[in-house]
């Protein structure tokens, strides 16, 4: 892949326009024991919720959401029943790729946060990381999506990716809310 002055410029954007969500939402997470099983479950409610609908919006190589529900069956926890989210149709490809963003950059976070699920917990979904060079792929392909694009591709990309952040930021709120009912 030849280097232009562009080259990096969509993944940049993404990541300085979502710090403050990014953090908000690993600030939410972090609330649930990723030790203790029915903390732990809920962790995965509020994954399953959010992310049923985003992967059906972002359409990614690689679904977690069943991995989500292996997890959740292996605790005697049922899958639950996802955000409904209305969005206007066809949606533009770059809101896609920026859901895509925020999901594909889960998968880093996933990879720490297996690491503290205690022993004899099933972590499919947490496990579920890239292969090698996978992240790293991923960004290029988002940085030439973004070349194809016009000049609001990657306000709308913001967007997508803004909009995956709440609603990851939804779900775990509401799951703190139902465990501290």
């Amino acid at each position: 892949m030849t280097r232009t002055p562009n080259a990096g410029r969509a993944r940049q954007a993404l990541r300085q326009a979502t710090m403050e969500s990014h953090q908000r939402v690993d600030d939410l997470f972090s609330r649930f024991s990723l030790e203790e099983r029915s903390s732990y479950a809920a962790f995965l409610k509020a994954h399953a919720r959010a992310l049923a609908p985003l992967e059906e919006i972002a359409q990614p190589d690689a679904p977690r959401l069943p991995m989500v529900a292996q997890d959740l069956a292996a605790l005697d926890e049922a899958l639950p029943t996802p955000f409904a989210i209305s969005m206007p149709m066809p949606l533009p490809d770059a809101f896609r790729w920026g859901a895509r963003y925020t999901l594909e950059g889960s998968r880093l976070g996933g990879a720490v946060l297996a690491r503290r699920v205690a022993p004899g917990l099933p972590h499919a979904y947490l496990s579920a990381t890239h292969d090698k060079g996978g992240w790293a792929d991923f960004q290029r392909t988002l940085d030439e999506a973004a070349a194809e694009g016009s000049d609001r591709w990657i306000d709308e990309a913001i967007r997508g990716a803004q909009a995956a952040f709440d609603l990851f930021a939804t779900a775990a709120g509401d799951e703190v809310a139902i465990a501290h009912g």
